[in-house]
């Protein structure tokens, strides 16, 4: 039966210490004769014996514990296919065994992780070579240590004469000032446009590393820009067909008549009222050219210390076809432009009272302080939205006559001052409910 290791180191301690006590009693109870004879050469041979034996006892301890420390040092050095050799037989607790077992479930789990790490690497590599993103990684000194594809094409330069070139070499230490992301034009060597800037911070080894990420918005931008035209002229060719078409028919009409040699004796009454019918739609047209215009050359807000309170009282005072209910007096001042927010609450109130009329309600007007801004609650005792989908499109109104811009507009002045606007239909009774929320000063 084969020994488990700490029973052979146990047995070859005894053994070592065999010619020793041998020794000592052979001195102790008298030596015999053959000793006597050759006292020298017993003791020579006791000690041989007992310098073999402790010499075996050290290989016993030491040549495990070097193979374990060679495995250890593969280990080290990266190497993870090495294993120690377990026995196959010993079933019994074993100290060296159960070490060695140790080690080799390390080396397994070890090479796992290392796998799993280069295979990742190996994804973000490719990920990195596939966006459409220039990324570049500054080192100590502001020396370029990595880039992608994109940044190459960007620099255009390889990417083995980029690497260990300094920030101010390749025009690039402007762009990694601290601060958050900012959008600028800018050029390159082999792309210019309208550019995402944003900048962060990395350790490596211990080391600080600067990460700068360049993504291009022109092609973004000019999409967003052509849908918005597309959006416009829409619009506009919508608006100006609806006004043209009626002109041309009624201006048809009043040539023929004009060419007819027996008129009929009401011509000049027919021909009056087709003359008043094409000034009245060119004079729609002409307003909704203006509207147009002032929606898109809304100036901007000259901030200054404004009290809501007095603000919507003023400005409640103005409608007088429905009641209009101030709901609380408490004073609140805010950094706004006085005439843009009085001109909102108009629009706001206006809408909430043309709705109260269909039902014979009225329109209150509160606010409600939070940590950063104030939110302002119109609300109206009418039917209610029923179709919220379309409420901030330019020139989308339900209302006979209306223009479609008072809501687009009032939401414009509020995102100018840092706010917003939404509307939506009260979840107790019946009727809608604006918020305006303004940044407190």
């Amino acid at each position: 039966m084969k020994l488990r290791y700490e029973q052979r180191v146990f047995l070859m301690g005894l053994l070592a210490g065999v010619p020793g006590i041998a020794g000592i009693l052979l001195w102790i109870s008298g030596p015999p004769e053959w000793f006597a004879r050759h006292p020298w050469g017993v003791a020579a041979f006791i000690v041989a014996l007992w310098i073999f034996l402790a010499g075996a006892l050290q290989r016993q301890i030491i040549f495990p514990l070097q193979t374990v420390s060679n495995l250890v040092a593969a280990l080290r050095e990266g190497d993870f296919s090495v294993r120690g050799r377990q026995s196959r037989t010993l079933k019994a607790h074993d100290t060296l065994e159960e070490l060695i077992r140790e080690v080799n479930e390390l080396a397994r789990t070890l090479h796992t992780q290392r796998l799993g790490a280069v295979e990742a690497t190996a994804l973000l590599s490719k990920v990195m070579e596939e966006i459409d993103v220039a990324v570049f990684t500054f080192g100590a000194e502001n020396r370029l240590k990595l880039l992608n594809r994109s940044a190459a094409r960007l620099l255009d330069l390889p990417s083995e004469i980029a690497i260990g070139q300094s920030a101010e070499q390749l025009g690039l230490s402007d762009y990694l000032r601290d601060g958050g992301p900012r959008l600028l034009d800018a050029s390159f060597a082999g792309k210019a446009g309208r550019w995402e800037i944003r900048r962060s911070t990395f350790r490596e080894e211990g080391l600080p590393h600067r990460l700068l990420v360049l993504s291009d918005l022109t092609r973004a931008l000019r999409e967003e820009e052509l849908q918005a035209w597309q959006r416009i002229v829409r619009v506009i060719g919508h608006e100006i067909n609806n006004s043209l078409t009626p002109i041309k028919s009624i201006s048809g009409s009043l040539q023929s008549l004009m060419a007819k040699p027996d008129r009929p004796g009401d011509w000049e009454e027919d021909l009056q009222r087709g003359l008043s019918i094409v000034g009245a739609r060119a004079e729609a047209l002409g307003r909704f050219i203006g509207a147009y215009t002032r929606l898109a050359r809304l100036p901007q807000p000259r901030q200054q210390k404004v009290d809501i309170a007095e603000l919507v009282r003023r400005v409640a005072g103005l409608e007088t076809r429905v009641p209009v209910t101030v709901a609380n007096e408490n004073r609140l001042v805010v950094d706004a432009d006085p005439d843009q927010i009085e001109q909102v609450l108009i629009n706001l109130i206006r809408n909430a009272a043309d709705a109260s009329l269909e039902t014979g309600g009225g329109v209150s007007i509160g606010w409600t302080p939070r940590t950063s801004y104030v939110d302002l609650q119109i609300e109206d005792e009418g039917p209610g939205l029923a179709n919220t989908l379309n409420l901030f499109v330019p020139f989308f109104t339900t209302k006979p006559g209306g223009s479609g811009i008072g809501l687009v507009l009032s939401r414009q002045i509020a995102e100018a001052h840092g706010g917003a606007l939404r509307l939506e239909n009260r979840s107790t009774g019946q009727g809608c409910v604006a918020h305006l929320r303004l940044p407190l000063g």
